[in-house]
């Protein structure tokens, strides 16, 4: 069943399944991912990885993961690992829209709210900018529970703020953009780098092991075969990642390797909402043998 040919609206689907929050966890997750994935979710004992990202909503919660999945109180965890420097540049914060003054920030930057993922607006040019068109997005967005759009519990509890960072460029990437490097890591080990590109035009998407071998699968989006060198900082992005994942069973590090620099994106504990599909299906199996479930922490 696709949901998203009978709810058509993004924000309205996003309301539906905050008036239903009601519904306990376990009932909405295992209904969530026979929408998704077409099969049913084994709770009591998973084996694919989706599986365990549902399992790891429900049982395992600590204060930390919160603090973490916050856009702007990361950063203190940042700087608590000694790494303050792959911090981008902060221009402002504020509590709510009606406090933005674009007379004090740069030509280009990028506003987004902290207490989602993907709700960034890219400015290059701040003259050409709809304030009143943003401040409406902005609003949207912090309004939106995102607790309840897949039970990412550690969203739940973030009291939600808008930041402008530094918009980041590369003028010698050959793709669109800056390049994305997702790091899969378990019990703060990074396996596996999701690399994304091209992600405004023409979205597509290569998995890697940790020496940059090419892994033949496909997600939501297709691979581009393995065309793409081996980046100059590998070796320094996965020892951020280890660093920065050392306190979790599980979470995705993401990182930008800008101008012979790497740059902090986020922490996110259940990627894709846990409900992507893989192309061969095994991979999904291979990524939950990595996953050791750890003792229930609620």
């Amino acid at each position: 069943m696709d949901y998203r040919k009978i709810i058509k609206n993004k924000e309205m689907r996003f309301k539906l399944l905050h008036y239903l929050r009601f519904i306990p966890d376990p009932w909405m997750l295992k209904l969530q991912y026979k929408m998704k994935m077409g099969r049913k979710l084994n709770i009591k004992n998973p084996q694919r990885w989706t599986e365990k990202l549902q399992w790891y909503k429900i049982y395992y919660r600590t204060p930390l993961m919160t603090k973490c999945a916050d856009k702007y109180e990361v950063r203190d965890y940042i700087k608590s690992k000694g790494l303050e420097g792959i911090l981008n540049k902060l221009y402002a914060s504020y509590n709510s829209t009606d406090e933005i003054n674009l007379d004090i920030l740069p030509q280009k930057f990028v506003i987004k709210t902290t207490n989602g993922s993907g709700t960034n607006i890219l400015c290059k040019d701040k003259s050409q900018l709809q304030l009143d068109i943003v401040k409406h997005s902005l609003n949207d967005w912090m309004d939106r529970d995102n607790f309840s759009v897949g039970r990412e519990w550690s969203y739940k509890d973030i009291v939600p703020k808008i930041i402008v960072e530094e918009y980041l460029e590369d003028e010698s990437n050959s793709f669109d953009g800056i390049n994305d490097y997702k790091f899969i890591c378990f019990n703060g080990k990074a396996k596996y780098i999701v690399f994304d590109v091209d992600r405004h035009i023409d979205h597509k998407r290569n998995i890697y092991d940790t020496e940059w071998n090419f892994i033949d699968v496909n997600t939501d989006y297709p691979n581009f075969g393995d065309s793409a060198s081996r980046p100059d900082g590998l070796d320094e992005m996965l020892r951020v990642a280890n660093i920065l994942a050392e306190d979790f069973p599980f979470v995705r590090v993401d990182l930008y390797w800008v101008n012979g620099k790497v740059y902090f994106g986020e922490l996110t504990f259940y990627p894709w909402t846990g409900y992507v599909q893989f192309d061969p299906d095994q991979f999904d199996f291979i990524l939950g043998e990595q996953f050791g479930l750890p003792e229930k922490r609620r």
